[in-house]
């Protein structure tokens, strides 16, 4: 896709972006709304005590930021309307079901109205204990999968990973999108509990679902 057929693509869509404060969460929101004004709508999950903390960290962390200083020329005096009709932040964490959205009402506005699902959430921490990066990384990404699968105007899921992922290939790696059941490896579905016995992680598979889930809380995410 060229970057006018995709700018066309974006306008009127709703989109629902996790790990809105992270670095590349923060230059795709600039860019989309620079260049393709007439979205309709951003939903930006950020973790967040409630609606007031994840307004504080919007304006704090991601629209003041000085990135967003070419959008406020353009737009000038405009610029807080525009961005109160066109970005909501949505308190949040992705390592729990329904990611962590609390609201029902605006839980099931965002299912309702996302076109698009850009997960950039993760812990990018290499020193990261296996559980912490096992809920964030790999059951953060199936629980955004999963909140997607809710979504009935869904036209896209791009999920945003390490170049880690790509695993042992050869020469030049290509990026292509994946249809729904395609893998690198060309089987379908994954064994978790194998996933988690090549990794000598059964206890970490424990604190995962019985301590990190529970308590929607993950250290070292946007």
């Amino acid at each position: 896709m060229d970057l006018c057929s995709a700018v066309q693509f974006l306008e009127n869509k709703t989109i629902l972006v996790s790990g809105a404060t992270g670095f590349l969460a923060k230059v795709f929101v600039e860019k989309v709304l620079r260049i393709q004004p007439n979205i309709k709508r951003l939903y930006l999950l950020m973790r967040a005590a409630d609606v007031n903390s994840a307004h504080q960290r919007l304006h704090k962390e991601v629209l003041g930021k000085e990135l967003f200083s070419v959008l406020r020329g353009i737009l000038g005096s405009n610029i807080d309307s525009f961005f109160h009709e066109k970005v909501i932040p949505v308190p949040g964490d992705i390592s729990c079901e329904n990611l962590g959205i609390q609201d029902i009402t605006l839980r099931a506005e965002i299912w309702k109205n996302t076109n698009i699902v850009i997960n950039c959430a993760a812990t990018t921490n290499f020193d990261e204990r296996y559980d912490v990066a096992f809920a964030i990384n790999t059951m953060g990404a199936l629980n955004v999968l999963n909140f997607a699968k809710l979504c009935p105007a869904v036209k896209m899921l791009l999920h945003v990973s390490t170049a880690y992922v790509c695993g042992e290939g050869t020469g030049h790696i290509m990026e292509e999108p994946f249809c729904m059941g395609k893998s690198l490896n060309g089987t379908t579905g994954m064994d978790w509990h194998g996933v988690t016995r090549a990794q000598g992680a059964n206890v970490a598979v424990y604190n995962v679902e019985h301590e990190v889930a529970p308590n929607c809380h993950s250290p070292n995410v946007e």
